[in-house]
């Protein structure tokens, strides 16, 4: 698994010609504690699991293929001159917020054509995807990359990290700030959090957990970016995720406050599918 240098081989294991990486079980095994987390979950609250695995078979391909593509746009210039790296994704270079936007796209798509309340659906999966988020930087830990600037080891040492998580961020004989395990410690809080709040009746209404993750997640990226050093730019002056984190969280406050003042009042997350009591006085009036 690791090396006399204590640097962890990308590669798990292989078949033959063919070589699994550490970075695809990873991410695998966060997407599968998500389709399994959010099914559990669509049953709670009126949906069929099922449909959380037929969207998942739309949304995941789709959603990788928006990674990629928006990470290959942002750099396109050495993927013109490197045609062949384009479907290299073992070799990192997937780009979340690119799944993320490609994969909401197709939850919005099979919501409407199932007819199931689309905010429901995303407040079912959000949280989700921030526990898979999670899991899935440990992919970027075993490659040795999304790490941030140089640091001293007696830096890392200071933060009380295990030897290994030491060992891996030595690059070259130079030692990086591990922002991958700061964004997973980050997602895996919110993970908990936004779960803890979400089950509490009457206090967030549908719409208002999928809010909360990007609040979430584009606060704290928008600071671990900062750190980064393989950051996309734009213009050379501006870094893409921070940027596009800063739109995401002032969009999300603007639109809860936008939806909290709607009326009739939007269901609350609780409530789910199931279909709303009628009041007693609209009984009274029938029976007389």
């Amino acid at each position: 698994m690791s090396n006399l240098l204590g640097a962890i081989n990308p590669i798990a294991f292989s078949l033959g010609p063919l070589d699994v990486y550490w970075y695809g079980i990873i991410i695998a095994v966060g997407i599968f504690s998500a389709i399994f987390l959010s099914t559990r979950e669509a049953e709670k609250r009126g949906i069929e699991g099922d449909h959380i695995v037929d969207m998942a078979l739309w949304a995941l391909p789709i959603a990788f293929i928006g990674a990629r593509l928006y990470y290959v746009l942002f750099e396109l210039g050495y993927y013109l001159e490197n045609p062949s790296q384009i479907i290299a994704i073992w070799n990192g270079g997937i780009a979340i917020y690119g799944g993320l936007i490609a994969g909401g796209l197709t939850v919005y798509w099979y919501t409407k054509k199932k007819g199931i309340p689309i905010w429901l659906m995303l407040d079912i999966l959000a949280p989700n995807v921030l526990l898979a988020q999670a899991l899935g930087r440990w992919g970027n830990f075993m490659n040795q990359e999304a790490h941030g600037g140089e640091v001293t080891r007696s830096f890392l040492e200071n933060l009380f990290l295990p030897e290994f998580i030491i060992k891996q961020m030595e690059i070259n004989g130079v030692y990086y700030h591990p922002t991958f395990l700061y964004e997973s410690l980050w997602s895996l809080a919110g993970f908990i959090l936004i779960v803890v709040l979400r089950n509490k009746k009457h206090l967030l209404r549908q719409g208002e957990v999928a809010l909360s993750y990007v609040l979430w997640y584009s606060f704290g990226r928008f600071f671990i970016e900062g750190l980064r050093t393989d950051s996309l730019w734009i213009f050379d002056f501006l870094r893409v995720s921070q940027a596009l984190s800063l739109v995401l969280f002032v969009g999300a406050i603007c639109l809860w406050i936008y939806r909290r003042r709607d009326y009739p009042p939007v269901p609350y997350y609780t409530d789910g599918m199931k279909p709303q009591k009628k009041n007693k006085s609209t009984k009274n009036l029938k029976k007389k």
